[in-house]
């Protein structure tokens, strides 16, 4: 039984990305906001309730051949603000990326709110979120004022 508990649940990659101590059910989620969905060419693995000390259980994702970029840690912030992501290079850690999520969101998401001022292509302003809370994640937009639906945010990328 102890041998089985230490047991790796997905294999080790030679080069890509892993990002781990996603929140719990959130893995889905996160996958969306990086766009990743059945068109990506490469193999994704995924586990979700993982047993975690800290967190109690966690999602973990790992994305072979893929190496993400500032825009989309920005993006990951916004489902797993606390996630850990690591850059794989011959199945070795190359590089510890960190997220992190100031005091606002800026030219990552657009409001959610059709009559915002950021909606009109005639006012080039930049998609400013003030983050009100972390936990749970409450966003505002800059302008309007109106609080943002994480679900509706991940259909207004930038």
């Amino acid at each position: 039984m102890a041998q089985e508990h230490n047991m790796r649940r997905v294999t080790a990659i030679r080069n890509g990305t892993v990002i781990d101590h996603i929140p719990s059910g959130q893995a889905m989620r996160v996958l969306e906001m990086l766009a990743i969905d059945k068109s990506t060419s490469v193999p994704v693995s995924m586990v979700m309730n993982v047993p975690s000390k800290k967190m109690g259980t966690k999602d973990i994702i790992k994305v072979e051949d893929r190496e993400l970029n500032q825009d989309e840690l920005n993006r990951l912030a916004l489902v797993a603000p606390d996630a850990r992501v690591a850059i794989i290079r011959a199945y070795s850690v190359a590089e510890k990326l960190t997220i992190e999520l100031g005091d606002e969101v800026t030219n990552v998401v657009s409001c959610t709110f059709s009559n915002c001022i950021t909606t009109n292509p005639r006012e080039p302003l930049a998609h400013r979120l003030k983050v009100m809370s972390r936990e749970p994640l409450e966003l505002r937009c800059h302008y309007c004022g109106r609080p943002q639906d994480l679900e509706e945010l991940i259909h207004n990328l930038l």
